[in-house]
């Protein structure tokens, strides 16, 4: 697997002045909900979490970047911050103000050159979307082909690299929660996913893995990057059509289950037969097509690809949760690469495992969790883990861990949005058919040979 670049390799990336005046920006951001913190440890009174978790918003929405993009983020991950702070940073937008046409003229010629509008037969002044680190623009290719053109913001190489510092920053100011856990290796895999998704000539790669992975799949549909119109900070893709997932929430219960089924296969097949995750599955990466028959998988700049000994320690999880081996749980932690493990502590890590194999262990149709919102999914089990490792803990979260946990929650999420109705765990042993680490490690290795990630 190739490596994210040194911070040596990107001129970008060590802009001193672009770094420097990044730094001051969100210092000067975050430095008002530091002072609203302050002041709150000082004086106390009531609803304070609600103030500083609301000028912490602000100051992170003022920044926009990579930085809002780990808020949102984290947001998401059950229980990591007190629920003042959750709300507050969920209301953050991945909208952000899109480039003027006489910008986005100046980066296309930096991207492609003089004559890249004579390359296109027409580019969509105005942005289609536009996100914290980039926006896409709408494109029509001369042989009739409509196509994505997803441009990144100028010095987002340099913001990322002063981003991590105010991460460690704001990370410090949520220290006064409890210190149950070790984030070291949290931080540090944000940090390389987030190096990654600014590299776009590796998201064309990951797009092409996806696009190989899911062949087998005819009801998934990825786009098609165009390579003689892509560079590292421009990807231009065929244009997928769909409708936002978010729109079938009331549409019969069959055709929600079949979604939720193709959502199923979208994401674990590539996990259990390649060791790959799309890392960001929140509703806006899907789009749904044919009125419930096909899936769109957009977005792949956040992708994890794992050493296959770490998705054989998923499965023997599995194996140890369905068969309540205590034995078997100890060795899965230890192939997690958890460290210092005890018998309390593997004790407390099976509370959440329960509930994020509960699905695939019940051999029954239901929903993933019964009764429980999208909104408050797996905050009540996140809450008493916690609990439980002020007792035991800390616990240092292994860097691979981070991302399969967010994403399991990510689909979880959506699959109570649609209400879904499905045997899961007859769905996971079909994704399990033939399985061997030998096996996953020769798939992967000729896949991303394939795509050019080897």
């Amino acid at each position: 697997m190739s490596q994210p670049p040194s911070d040596t390799s990107d001129p970008e990336r060590n802009r001193l002045s672009g770094r420097i005046a990044r730094t001051a920006k969100v210092g000067a951001n975050l430095s008002g909900a530091g002072l609203t913190f302050a002041a709150q440890s000082l004086f106390g009174g009531d609803k304070g979490d609600e103030r500083i978790a609301r000028a912490m918003a602000a100051a992170l929405g003022k920044s926009k970047g990579p930085l809002m993009k780990v808020a949102q983020m984290v947001s998401t991950v059950p229980d990591l911050l007190p629920p003042e702070y959750a709300a507050e940073f969920a209301k953050l937008q991945a909208e952000a103000p899109a480039m003027g046409w006489p910008f986005v003229k100046r980066r296309m010629r930096a991207e492609l050159g003089a004559d890249w509008d004579g390359k296109f037969a027409d580019f969509g002044k105005e942005a289609s979307h536009a996100a914290s680190l980039g926006q896409v623009h709408g494109a029509t290719l001369h042989d009739g082909r409509k196509v994505a053109c997803k441009l990144q913001y100028p010095d987002m190489a340099s913001a990322v690299e002063s981003d991590i510092g105010q991460l460690r920053t704001l990370l410090g100011l949520f220290k006064r929660m409890d210190g149950s856990i070790d984030a070291d290796e949290m931080v540090a895999e944000i940090t390389d996913r987030l190096r990654e998704e600014l590299d776009y000539e590796r998201e064309a790669k990951h797009m092409a893995l996806y696009r190989d992975m899911l062949s087998d799949k005819a009801f998934i549909k990825c786009p098609e990057p165009i390579a003689e119109l892509s560079t590292a900070r421009l990807i231009t893709m065929t244009w997928m059509e769909g409708e936002r997932l978010d729109a079938f929430e009331t549409t019969p219960q069959e055709t929600r289950n079949r979604i939720a089924e193709m959502l199923f296969w979208t994401w674990w097949a590539p996990m259990n037969s390649y060791a790959v995750i799309h890392g960001d599955p929140h509703l806006g990466n899907y789009q749904v097509t044919g009125g419930g028959e096909g899936i769109n998988l957009l977005d792949f700049g956040c992708v994890r690809i794992f050493p296959p000994a770490f998705v054989a320690g998923v499965v023997d999880l599995y194996r140890a949760m369905l068969h309540d081996d205590f034995d078997a749980a100890y060795a899965a932690y230890e192939a997690w690469g958890f460290q210092n493990l005890s018998r309390e502590l593997v004790e407390v890590l099976n509370v959440w495992a329960r509930f994020i194999y509960g699905p695939i262990i019940d051999d029954r149709v239901r929903t993933v969790a019964d009764g429980v919102s999208a909104g408050e999914y797996g905050r009540k089990e996140a809450f008493r883990v916690r609990q439980l490792l002020k007792e035991k803990g800390p616990v240092k979260i292994p860097r691979e861990f981070v991302f399969m946990d967010r994403a399991a929650i990510g689909l979880g999420a959506a699959y109570l949005r649609l209400g879904a109705e499905l045997n899961f765990h007859e769905l996971f042993e079909q994704s399990l058919e033939g399985f061997s680490v030998e096996k996953v490690t020769a798939r992967q290795a000729e896949a991303l040979g394939r795509a050019g990630l080897a």
